[in-house]
């Protein structure tokens, strides 16, 4: 946590980087077609004459299948001197397609049960964050310069201009995007895992839709979906940097990443009961009140962090301080120093937040906020205790 942790709205300082805070109302989840709550769901629809029912459940619908037209219809029966009988006809017509839905409801089910057999893969950690830049000399001055990151290399061809190693587990990507864009600058998180195939099987039997699995230039296997909220989310193989970091990077462990979530239930359900994330740390500017859900990756100590009640008019300046991704440092203080001996002049903190940790807060060119953060807390959380394992250095 940082300064938006540390005091109420009325004391937030004077440089105008601290969070608006106010009751937002929840929206209606963007949802895929043919979901509900993140599975895939079957319902009755009323058949066309010509047609059966649609084929349900599919991540993102589908047109209706024609009925077969080798099947008379009533003019061609008719016109051969026989009588045809709507009554006759439609209910043949409906068992038909029910008898499809059916056998499309059974499939899923039991695709559902054997996803469930055979398991969910690991989740391990957050393997790189993607962030998107206006100006991507000023933006590589920032990372490499001040934060001393290691240049890597670039994996997504145009798309990434720029990519910073913080260790071989872990990495920092920039994308160039036009000035004014509006919208969260944290476009992307990577998730690794140690079985692609397994995980992308897994999410399929469970209603979430994907895309295929494909490679990089260097090789290495991804693929892609989202959240309930539209975050993008790409799950990668396990891999290893050709570099271990810089020696003089100030943070050489990624600690969470975090965004502004408007419906907690149906991404805590998406992230908890699907993924298997775990709790790690809830919290609020009041002792009873949740304005920080923090959830752990089920294999490791990372962990995703939900910005709560943000005002749905919250400006490009309040979503940066927002999305964001912190870097593990030992000592905040001495990371102070450090930040001004490379020429650093705006940052905040070091100060402890509400969940008991240290930590300094620090905005690249276009203000997508770092948190450099300690990796123990150095004072008791507010409001709950902690029910994960603290990160490792």
């Amino acid at each position: 946590m940082s300064e938006l942790k540390l005091r109420p709205p009325q004391e937030q300082a004077s440089n105008g980087t601290g969070p608006k805070i106010g009751r937002y109302k929840t929206a209606t989840n963007r949802e895929p077609t043919g979901f509900e709550g993140g599975h895939a769901k079957c319902k009755e629809t009323e058949a066309q004459d010509g047609e059966v029912d649609p084929p349900l459940g599919r991540p993102f619908g589908g047109s209706l299948h024609k009925w077969d037209t080798l099947t008379p219809r009533r003019g061609e029966l008719q016109g051969a001197g026989m009588k045809a009988s709507a009554t006759r006809k439609k209910p043949l017509h409906k068992l038909g397609g029910l008898a499809i839905l059916l056998g499309i409801c059974v499939a899923g089910l039991m695709a559902q049960i054997w996803a469930a057999e055979a398991g969910r893969a690991k989740i391990t950690g957050i393997a790189y964050v993607k962030v998107k830049v206006t100006d991507v000399e000023k933006a590589t001055a920032f990372y490499g310069g001040v934060l001393g990151l290691e240049s890597g290399a670039a994996k997504d061809g145009n798309l990434v201009q720029a990519s910073f190693v913080v260790n071989r587990d872990q990495h920092v990507e920039l994308t160039k995007g036009a000035a004014g864009t509006s919208g969260s600058y944290l476009v992307e998180i990577g998730l690794a895992t140690d079985d692609l195939m397994k995980m992308r099987t897994y999410l399929t039997a469970k209603g979430v839709a994907t895309n295929e699995i494909m490679a990089w230039p260097d090789g290495t296997k991804y693929f892609e979906t989202q959240d309930p909220e539209g975050n993008k989310l790409v799950f990668v193989e396990q891999t290893k940097n050709a570099g271990s970091g810089s020696a003089g990077a100030l943070g050489k462990k990624m600690l969470h990443a975090g965004f502004v979530v408007k419906d907690l239930k149906a991404e805590s359900h998406f992230y908890e009961a699907i993924l298997g994330f775990r709790l790690y740390w809830r919290g609020g500017f009041k002792d009873d009140g949740t304005d920080w859900y923090e959830i752990q990756v089920p294999n490791g100590d990372n962990w995703i962090e939900f910005m709560l009640n943000i005002p749905a008019t919250a400006d490009h300046k309040e979503l940066g301080v927002q999305n964001h991704f912190s870097l593990g440092v030992s000592r905040a203080k001495a990371t102070a120093e450090e930040l001004r001996a490379r020429g650093a002049k705006e940052f905040d903190g070091p100060e402890v937040g509400r969940d008991g940790k240290d930590s300094i807060d620090i905005y690249d060119p276009d203000g997508t906020r770092v948190e450099l953060m300690e990796f123990m807390p150095v004072e008791k959380p507010c409001c709950t205790e902690y029910t994960g394992a603290h990160p490792k250095p």
